[in-house]
This record gives C-alpha cells, structure tokens and sequence, in this order.
C-alpha cells in the first residue's frame, strides 16, 4: 500500500505511452482532506522545471496532490519547460477540484526532451480517475526508471502511520539525487511543522547516500500529512511519528542504494571519534565516494590502504579533516585490519550482500554515517 496506507490518501499509476515499454510512467498521489506538507529539492545549480515550479508552488500554498512522470525529466528545458510543469499542475489540479499551487510536479528520466504533452494531458485524466485507495502498488511501479523494482515502506505508531515510496538506481549522491521519494502520514501536524521533521529526517538518510557521486537535477522529497487519523498529540506521540519517519526515509535510502545500478554490495561506511561531526561526515563521505574503494568493494577485497587513502585525503575546511593513523582503527565487518599505525594482518571473508567499514579515530566525538554501493562492470555497461 505504501502511500496509501496511511488514512484518507489514495493513489494511481498508469501508462500514458511515455516510455516505450508500455510501462506505467504517470503516478498520483493525492489526500481526501486537507493537508499540510513539505518538501526538500535536489542542491544541483542546474534544476529542473518541476522542481522551479513546484518550490515556487509550496511558497504560497500547501501540497494536497503529487503527480510524477517517468521517461523525460524537463529538465534543461527553459522557459517552456517550466510552461509544461504549469500545465501539468493546471491539469491536476482541474480533475481534482484543486487549486493550482496545491499540486507538486515531479519528473524523471532523460535531461533535455520536451515532456509529450499531448500523452501526459491523457495520462493525467486516466491517472486522475484511476485513484483508489489500493493505488499505492501502482504508483510506486509508475515512478521508477532504470530501478530493478518498486520501492515502498509503511511504518506504524500508535493510531498513526507513516507510508512512502521511492525511485532511484542511478545519479545518487548526497543533498539528495536522482532519487524521488513521496512520504505520507495521517499524523496531525500544523503547517511549518512537516519541514522542521522532513529536514533532519531526510539529512540522516538520503543525504547519507552515494551509488555513483553524481547529484541530479529533479531530486524531490515530498511529505504530505492529512490529520486523518485524529491521533491525540503530546511529546511522546510527537517523538513516536519522529521516529517513525526517520525509519521511513533509512528505509528508502537503504533500498535506493541496494539498487543501485550494477550494485552487488551496500557498503555501511561508520566514522567515530573524528575531532568534530563535520569532519566525520567529510571522511565518511569521501570514502564512500571512492573509485577506489567501491571497486575494491565489487571485487569482495578488503582493502584497508585504499580506506586509508580516502579518509587522509577527505577535503575538510580549505584542507583536510584531522586524521592521526597512529590513533586509526579501521575495520571491514568487525574485524581489525588496520591499527596504532599498522596493518594487523587480519585478511575478512566479504561475500555476503553488505560490508561494513568502520573507522575510529580516536580524536574526539565526532561520528557520521554514509551508505554507498559498490561499482561494477554491470555500472559501466549501463552508463556507457
């Protein structure tokens, strides 16, 4: 059910002839009652029309529907791509009975074609009228691009739940990536609240994730809450929902990054005792964007020195982060490779579907996590 699990949302996913496989290419997703909402965007300098048009739509008025198109992402469009994204939110937003500025626009796939508005104007009515409360399956299907398969998450709290689904196998780096990720609550929450929770959520999760280091330029997190469960709000109902979308979004994240394209491993990169996070976050990152160690990775090697190189070359500041070999222990799935300045001798057997790296460094409290896949052949053949 995913998006639809939570009360008073349904959702559709249909085929308006996009992609030439036939696939469902048209997803939407829409709340019965009134909702708040919130959403973070991809940091790229180069932005998509749906993005431009969408953050200029949640200025003024708060996303009650979402409606995502697969196969042409209108991105490098120009003014008439933005014109698109307009009329794709005019379009929804009529068969609903919405006003404009209530839709956010989402795209996906090729940078650089005009969307086939003619087809989307179809896909749109046939999407709108295909909403069901067992929609969810189908829209998560209507979203995806080069992904092996659908990905969805329900979590539930007390008398609450929180449901999503997402996309991406390729271009996923952090401050988001070629990744969309749709969040539904029926948890009541007053408007400004839903991006106080979104941002923290997602900066532990789909800005922890790397398959290839390149950043998109439609990335989109939307989070739509309706209220609908009519849940009694105190601190500790506040703090369960909390969790229970930080859970959604590592859910999501960690799928994104298991299918990742060409990936046969996720790589768990833990820092400790870095001098502060910032640094942690910089050594973590720049050893789950690594060439080097990703391949090493595809080949089940448990190579410390490329781990090493990484971590001691992590841009930090104008420099690098603070990094003392004779205080470092590195690790590959709890055992010892590396340590006081030395390797130890210890050679892990990596074959199973995740490795987990894990580095202390023994200057202080700082601590960061990042996921990453590793890079094969099949991600060469794919890209080439």
């Amino acid at each position: 059910m995913s998006v639809t699990a939570a009360q008073g949302f349904v959702a559709s996913g249909v085929s308006a002839g996009i992609r030439p496989s036939g696939k469902p290419d048209v997803a939407l997703v829409r709340s019965l009652v009134p909702a708040v909402g919130a959403a973070m965007w991809t940091q790229n300098r180069v932005q998509a029309a749906p993005v431009v048009v969408s953050r200029a739509h949640l200025a003024v008025a708060q996303p009650q529907a979402v409606v995502v198109n697969a196969g042409v992402a209108n991105a490098a469009t120009g003014a008439a791509g933005e014109q698109d994204a307009r009329e794709i939110a005019a379009g929804v937003a009529a068969h609903l009975g919405l006003a404009a500025e209530e839709v956010v626009i989402l795209s996906t796939g090729v940078i650089g074609p005009r969307l086939p508005m003619a087809q989307l104007r179809a896909g749109i009515a046939t999407a709108a009228g295909a909403l069901s409360a067992d929609g969810g399956a189908s829209a998560a299907e209507a979203i995806l691009t080069t992904d092996a398969g659908p990905k969805t998450v329900v979590a539930t709290g007390q008398g609450f739940v929180v449901g999503g689904m997402g996309k991406g196998a390729g271009m996923i780096h952090p401050r988001l990536a070629t990744m969309l990720a749709i969040l539904t609550t029926d948890y009541p929450l007053e408007a400004g609240e839903a991006g106080e929770l979104l941002r923290p959520a997602v900066e532990a999760s789909f800005n922890r994730i790397s398959v290839d280091g390149d950043c998109s330029t439609n990335d989109a997190v939307v989070l739509l809450a309706n209220g609908a469960s009519r849940v009694e709000r105190d601190t500790a109902s506040d703090a369960r929902f909390a969790e229970a979308l930080h859970e959604v979004c590592a859910d999501l994240a960690r799928q994104i990054v298991a299918d990742g394209e060409g990936a046969t491993v996720v790589l768990e990169i833990d820092v400790a005792g870095a001098a502060s996070d910032d640094e942690a976050r910089a050594i973590a990152l720049r050893v789950a964007t690594s060439p080097l160690v990703k391949t090493a990775a595809f080949g089940r090697d448990p190579n410390w020195g490329r781990v090493l190189a990484a971590a001691g070359s992590a841009p930090w500041n104008g420099g690098f982060a603070r990094l003392d070999p004779e205080r470092l222990r590195v690790s590959f799935d709890g055992t010892d490779v590396f340590a006081a300045g030395a390797p130890t001798g210890a050679v892990p057997e990596l074959g199973g579907a995740a490795c987990r790296i894990e580095l202390e460094l023994g200057l202080g409290a700082g601590a960061a996590g990042y996921l990453a896949s590793d890079l094969s052949v099949d991600y060469v053949r794919l890209n080439a």
